[in-house]
């Protein structure tokens, strides 16, 4: 009978705090086994003796995770790595990391994937087309469709579009689309979080939700047509609302998560209000996978300023997600 869930962790780009905040998140307990995919080398270099590090086999049966120690699936670097400093001969390290997380959670060997922050401009300086985790992972496990999600406390915000720059924005939001998110969404909260009748909150674009047309007509062309046709299926949905009040408490009480247009429509509010507790995690995947909410943080890597507590809730998420169902 299988009762601890398996974690395979990635550290994302090796020259960031990646390998800080695993070392960090590997003193405290969690109820779960944690598999780290990395170089051991690497974690030598950044863990200055605190850890105990052991390899790991897969077709064993998982076993609880000890503050102190570290199970380690090794890949190489191709060169090694200083806290800092981007090499692109490194980026396909970040690649096979991620790919071997993958396969591990669709065959079944693990219950959930952790990433950990990556640099998206030394990948694709190194040659490999990388928009983000999100797309990547969509990608990789042939996902008719996903979508973004930020947890932090009680809050789920969700986005509409992801890595995009601001002026591709209007452009990419459509009727259809909406349509598509928030029934994928609507079904997520359902089966992931186990909230039977989900009420979802969404976002205008423009400012003041357009204001009837004058500052834009977004909401009344495609965002307003979407809601129709989502109440039509009996989908709890209400807006377009405001993005500058969306995220008081007069809607929060009364919504299980919110829509956003676009990445920093929603990522202020939510590193805001809990930087250091916010999880990022992507719906409509046939894995659990969640992740950290910040970037590598060069300019910090390998000093003793990291802060592990989004990866922590990170991990945390997915052993409660991946508990539910495990036999």
């Amino acid at each position: 009978m299988k009762n601890i869930p398996r974690i395979m962790v990635t550290v994302g780009e090796p020259a960031g705090i990646g390998p800080d905040i695993i070392l960090l998140a590997a003193e405290k307990n969690f109820a779960a086994e944690l598999v780290v995919i990395c170089d051991p080398n690497l974690l030598q270099s950044r863990a200055k003796g605190h850890i105990t590090f052991h390899d790991i086999d897969l077709d064993q049966p998982p076993r609880l995770h000890k503050p102190g120690q570290l199970n380690v699936l090794p890949i190489a670097l191709k060169t090694p790595s200083v806290p800092g400093q981007l090499n692109a001969l490194n980026a396909p390290f970040v690649i096979e990391a991620l790919n071997i997380a993958i396969d591990t959670c669709i065959t079944k060997k693990a219950d959930a994937m952790v990433t950990g922050p990556v640099n998206k401009f030394v990948i694709n300086e190194a040659g490999i087309p990388f928009t983000g985790h999100t797309e990547f992972l969509c990608e990789k496990t042939k996902s008719a469709d996903v979508l973004m999600l930020f947890v932090v406390d009680t809050l789920k915000v969700a986005l509409q579009t992801v890595h995009l720059p601001l002026s591709h924005v209007p452009h990419a939001i459509t009727t259809e689309k909406i349509v598509k998110k928030i029934k994928l969404l609507d079904h997520e909260l359902k089966k992931v979080f186990n909230i039977p009748h989900p009420k979802i909150l969404i976002a205008g674009l423009n400012p003041h939700a357009g204001e009837s047309g004058y500052l834009g007509r977004e909401e009344i062309d495609i965002i307003k047509p979407a809601i129709d046709l989502l109440r039509l299926e009996n989908i709890l949905i209400e807006g377009p609302l405001p993005a500058d009040t969306i995220f008081t408490q007069k809607y929060l009480k009364n919504c299980d998560a919110i829509l956003a247009m676009y990445h920093d429509q929603a990522l202020p509010v939510i590193k805001y209000l809990g930087f250091d507790r916010a999880v990022n995690m992507t719906l409509g995947l046939p894995i659990i996978r969640t992740s950290v909410d910040h970037g590598t943080a060069l300019d910090i890597a390998g000093t003793d300023f990291a802060n592990a507590g989004s990866l922590i809730h990170a991990i945390e998420l997915a052993i409660q997600l991946s508990s539910s169902g495990t036999e």
